[in-house]
């Protein structure tokens, strides 16, 4: 293994920024349309029912079968991948979000329903800061999500660690295997303890 490191350290850290950048792309796009989807479904039920519903079934969808009905549209290569994703990771936000927001107590909506504030104030003022450790607790999920699915995603040419991971074991190259599998686990316990560490921070600050 340290060999391998050491010839191709340029290969694995190509492929790690490469999958770093996917993770980035597809959480950025995925917090913007969540954020207008949630906007719009907390005005209706019905549409926030219909929605949950619909990216409760996509979520259902194994990976490779969903990487599979895109390509014939979207082709090879990263843009299906961040799509795919994109799409989980909406599951996962919302339903946090949604739940978040429609949890904060009805004494304090009233209160603020009172003072005369509109529901769009109601929402962005009352609802949305009171929310905020549940909305951060579906980026969470969907972020170490994504740092997986993004590996198996290297099945389509989308570039990152599963290439290195797959190369791998096409060629039964241990040493591919090993630091394709450690780089993928590493990365999402890394990035899973950061976010454990500001999920509790955000914990505090809301209860001061």
């Amino acid at each position: 293994m340290i060999d391998y490191l050491l010839r191709y350290h340029d290969k694995l850290f190509k492929a790690f920024l490469e999958h770093i950048e996917i993770v980035f792309v597809t959480l950025v796009i995925s917090i913007i349309l969540a954020g207008i989807l949630t906007y719009i479904m907390m005005y209706s039920q019905l549409l926030t029912k219909v929605m949950m519903n619909l990216f409760a079934m996509i979520y259902s969808i194994p990976s490779l079968a969903l990487f599979s009905i895109l390509v014939p549209i979207t082709g090879l290569g990263k843009d299906t991948a961040i799509i795919v994703l994109v799409l989980y990771n909406q599951y996962l936000i919302l339903r946090n979000a949604i739940d978040g927001l429609n949890n904060v107590e009805a004494s304090i909506i009233e209160a603020a329903t009172g003072m005369g504030m509109s529901k769009s104030q109601i929402l962005f003022q009352v609802r949305l800061p009171l929310a905020l450790k549940a909305i951060f607790s579906g980026i969470h999920l969907s972020v170490v999500s994504t740092i997986g699915i993004a590996t198996i995603a290297a099945s389509i040419n989308a570039g990152g660690i599963g290439s290195v991971l797959l190369d791998g074991l096409r060629t039964l190259n241990t040493a591919k295997i090993l630091w394709g599998a450690l780089l993928s686990s590493g990365l999402a316990i890394m990035v899973n303890a950061l976010l454990n560490i500001i999920e509790k921070r955000l914990t505090v600050i809301r209860n001061i």
